[in-house]
């Protein structure tokens, strides 16, 4: 049994796309004026809910929207730091708290202070205090593990980081590289949020108790992932939202989650809309902006793109109050470390686990 998560399939870094672009339109207004959304390769071109309800926007304000995919979120990052102040869009969707710094640093957004800004939680409005961008997406990158696999060897799933260290679990989890993954970075950041400069000797106990590495989520979650590839793994880097997904495309049917998530390891990413300096059409790049954060927007969010909206009086489909864990205290950091250290991170991790 497989799904596919929209924005699990992210990787970092893919330098040989920096400049592959696909354009789409939503709306059927060919006189409208138009304004250009640019986005990761995993947001939807066509077919779902968020294509509908940006055509309503279009049919609302008589602008059209573009899409214009311009790759993974490092390659698209990238493209808009060499074009800053002449991007080839007017909106940009997607950029996280792990990039957000380089973002701003490079001057590839234009302050603007949304009214949609009110409905936003406080603590995600203060990553971005100068309105360079709007929180508009939240989700949890935590440990999954197989629940049948472990009740079958009446073996305890583990709580903690700590646990994934312990015998038991030797040989058990398969996590996805930070250079080439978005959740794999997360994770990494998750280790380093709580350990401090302690995290190369966690990572180095981890790979003496045989952890897998694989390039990207498909692979670990949709094959070496015991419950969703029939792999030798019952613990792998995934999704809060995984265990809804998983019963929202069971076939057969089922109204129980087969996984669950060790909320102790889940690390927060915040994705943020915002209006690209130098745009041609400032005006309809703030309004879709506002629509992008809006109530109508945000609601299509939890079963297209598997994300929470940053609007918290957004209500979610049943299935995630339901089948979600969303962690008490999700682990951050400030995106300004992040930036200040991310490729050294990446460069000692590599040293550590895969030589």
């Amino acid at each position: 049994m497989t799904y596919s998560m929209t924005r699990a399939g992210r990787t970092l870094l893919a330098v040989g796309a920096l400049f592959s672009t696909t354009l789409t339109t939503c709306g059927d207004d060919a006189d409208a004026d138009a304004v250009t959304l640019v986005a990761y390769d995993s947001f939807p071109t066509d077919g779902t809910a968020l294509n509908d309800a940006l055509a309503e926007f279009t049919a609302d304000t008589g602008i059209a929207v573009e899409l214009l995919i311009a790759g993974d979120t490092g390659t698209m990052l990238s493209k808009a730091a060499l074009t800053a102040g002449n991007p080839e869009g007017d909106v940009m969707w997607g950029v996280d708290n792990t990039y957000l710094s380089r973002a701003i640093d490079a001057g590839v957004f234009a302050p603007y202070e949304s009214a949609a800004l009110e409905s936003i939680a406080a603590d995600f409005r203060a990553l971005v205090p100068d309105f360079e961008a709007t929180p508009v997406d939240y989700g949890d990158v935590c440990v999954n593990y197989d629940i049948g696999w472990f009740a079958e060897r009446q073996l305890d799933p583990p709580t903690s980081f700590d646990d994934l260290l312990e015998p038991e679990y030797a040989g058990l989890l398969v996590v996805e590289n930070p250079a080439t993954s978005s959740p794999g970075l997360a994770f990494l950041m998750a280790t380093i949020a709580t350990y401090g400069d302690g995290w190369r000797d966690y990572w180095a106990s981890l790979s003496a108790n045989d952890v897998e590495v694989t390039d990207g989520w498909t692979e670990a979650y949709n094959e070496r992932f015991s419950w969703t590839g029939g792999g030798p793994r019952p613990l792998v880097v995934s999704y809060a939202s995984s265990p809804p997904a998983e019963v929202i495309f069971a076939d057969p049917p089922r109204d129980d989650a087969p996984t669950a998530v060790v909320t102790s390891t889940c690390f927060r990413q915040v994705e943020f809309a915002g209006v690209l300096d130098g745009t041609d059409a400032p005006e309809e790049a703030r309004a879709l902006v506002d629509f992008l954060a809006s109530e109508r927007f945000q609601r299509e969010l939890p079963l297209t793109m598997f994300v929470y909206p940053a609007d918290a009086s957004v209500e979610l489909p049943p299935e995630f109050v339901e089948f979600a864990s969303v962690p008490e205290a999700p682990l951050t950091l400030d995106p300004a470390e992040i930036e200040a250290n991310r490729s050294t991170w990446i460069d000692e991790w590599t040293g550590i686990v895969l030589t």
